[in-house]
């Protein structure tokens, strides 16, 4: 099947994904979820036993280090990042780990997963985002497009074959706006310019790290730069890195682009001031194209 082929399926519903060189943390020890809750952004006091949250771990100075999600099973929290950040989380968590009864493992290579696009009838799936329960030996958890299926690799045996590949993943995930680290948010985001505040940032919890700036941007200020989709190119293929141009001014720069052949657009952060839908060009050595910024979802 081509990489088209493919890319119809998720867009249709019908395709399963080999996601297990995500990034996986588990947190365990009486002291797992107050000591979390310190940290990270999320209102963990909400998140009861069979739920979980997008979370972020921000930096004193309120810049991203590691963006998550956070399955809670009873007083353990099940942590899984984007593709090599599970070491980095786990560090920094065990950076901040004084005098308190947790055990952060970094898990990475240990954990399976395979994310369903569309729905699967013979799965009994939870109802809300990000709920999850386990059955022999698997853990189901609901996501916005389907379900994701976690086990040990040792258990691998269990989760369902991939159907698609990462090419049409990749072209997919740029489609529907789908940022991962370290190219679409890295430790110079802040969480409001790729929109990260509206359901992973609680601004009526206690203190949490790095939540001054994020707080003071919320009340008082803005920020410089957005998270946009880029589509409607027409002209060269670009690259990673293009500049994008208005005016022939340039306003942004491109970090994620799909693979050429199933060219579904483009990521890119682009100055405040270009509201979407806007035209614009691409720049970049050896060639250009003209495009359209576009809203991050929708």
């Amino acid at each position: 099947m081509s990489a088209v082929d493919e890319l119809e399926r998720l867009r249709h519903g019908d395709a399963v994904v080999d996601r297990s060189d995500r990034g996986f943390v588990l947190v365990t020890g009486p002291d797992t979820l107050s000591f979390l809750q310190a940290l990270v952004s999320a209102d963990l006091d909400a998140v009861a036993d069979g739920e979980g949250a997008h979370s972020l771990l921000l930096t004193p100075q309120g810049k991203l280090d590691v963006d998550f999600r956070l399955l809670r099973a009873g007083d353990d929290a099940w942590l899984d990042c984007d593709p090599g950040l599970g070491a980095q989380l786990a560090a920094s968590l065990n950076r901040f780990k004084i005098r308190v009864q947790a055990e952060v493992v970094d898990r990475s290579g240990e954990d399976a997963m395979v994310s369903v696009v569309g729905r699967d009838g013979n799965v009994d799936v939870p109802d809300a985002v990000d709920a999850h329960r386990e059955v022999d030996g698997v853990r189901i958890v609901r996501t916005a497009w389907g379900h994701d299926r976690i086990a040990p690799r040792s258990h691998a045996h269990a989760l369902p074959a991939a159907t698609v590949g990462p090419v049409a993943y990749e072209a997919w995930r740029i489609e529907r706006g789908i940022p991962v680290q370290p190219y679409d948010l890295d430790d110079a985001t802040i969480p409001q310019e790729a929109f990260l505040e509206q359901d992973a940032v609680s601004f009526t919890k206690g203190c949490f790290l790095g939540q001054e700036l994020v707080c003071r941007i919320d009340t008082r200020g803005h920020v410089n730069r957005f998270l946009r989709r880029v589509t409607a190119i027409e002209g060269d293929w670009p690259v990673r890195g293009a500049d994008v141009v208005v005016d022939g001014k340039v306003v942004g720069a491109l970090t994620s682009v799909a693979p050429a052949e199933v060219p579904t657009g483009a990521l890119g952060y682009v100055r405040h001031e270009v509201e979407p839908p806007s035209a614009v060009e691409l720049r970049w050595d050896g060639g250009a194209a003209r495009a359209v910024v576009s809203p991050l979802a929708g």
